[in-house]
């Protein structure tokens, strides 16, 4: 009875309860569920549906403040309500903002991760967090935790890499990453249709449409970095595959963990660095 307990295992891909012998699980077809890459952290899921959005979130806000400490002026005071404790552009940089200045003429192309997890100011992280958090347990719900993930990380990447090539001298912000999960909703509701898709279609469209008319009422806000989120998005969901259509797999679990891995390292190099620059600076 022990060696048979010993020998289960939960698969990794539908979590059914299956010998670790299995050369195929019975219930999902995924071969050898027992082989140590594929039955480990990265491919078992998250405790809950939060969990990830909670980790982002502390994550965009541990950095954040990260930001603010390694601010040499101080954080700003401005009575312009959207520069209220704002980073320097010095800090910015050295933890890793995207654009023209540090990709083109620093050949930091890691900064297409970073930067979406900087921000410019204390109400920029807070409308982020915000809207992080209201779009995406709809996300989770139609695409799975692991999509999710993938499209945020990705279309993220791909919004400020459209900033980039056209010519934005330096960007920040979480706003390209959470544009993708907008352009992976929009194409959900298009794609599935029916009722409760034209729904989602129209209330998340309000979203893409509130986001450009914000763009073009206030300065210094990025467009084709959420244009380019928005497109990525939609690229992405069309790729993936939602719910309905195909049930998350091994393989975007293994590409969430790639996205993971990245980002762990691109984030701890720009730590790293932007401290050590900062004290010898």
């Amino acid at each position: 009875m022990g060696k048979q307990k010993k020998n289960a295992i939960l698969c990794p891909n539908c979590k059914s309860l299956i010998s670790r012998n299995e050369s195929r699980c019975p219930y999902c077809g995924v071969s050898h569920p027992g082989t140590w890459w594929k039955h480990n952290f990265l491919t078992q899921g998250f405790r809950d549906s939060d969990y990830i959005l909670m980790a982002i979130i502390y994550t965009n806000i541990g950095i954040y403040v990260l930001s603010l400490f390694l601010n040499i002026r101080g954080a700003s005071v401005s009575p312009n309500p959207l520069a209220l404790l704002s980073p320097d552009i010095e800090s910015l940089k050295l933890l890793g903002a995207a654009g023209v200045m540090p990709i083109k003429y620093g050949h930091k192309w890691w900064t297409l991760v970073s930067a979406n997890y900087l921000h410019a100011g204390i109400l920029h992280i807070l409308f982020n967090m915000f809207a992080l958090r209201q779009l995406g347990p709809l996300v989770i719900e139609e695409y799975g935790i692991y999509r999710m993930f993938v499209i945020y990380t990705l279309g993220g990447i791909f919004g400020f890499l459209v900033s980039y090539l056209f010519k934005t001298p330096l960007t920040i912000g979480a706003s390209a990453a959470i544009c993708s999960l907008i352009g992976a909703v929009l194409y959900f509701g298009k794609s599935r249709g029916g009722a409760y898709g034209q729904i989602i279609f129209r209330q998340i469209g309000g979203w893409a449409i509130g986001i450009f008319i914000f763009g073009l009422l206030v300065p210094g806000i990025d467009n084709w970095g959420h244009g380019g989120g928005m497109l990525g998005g939609a690229i992405l969901g069309f790729l993936l595959g939602y719910q309905e259509r195909k049930k998350e797999n091994l393989s975007h679990k293994l590409l969430a963990g790639v996205c993971m891995i990245v980002t762990a390292v691109v984030l701890g190099y720009a730590i790293v660095n932007g401290i050590y620059l900062r004290i010898v600076g």
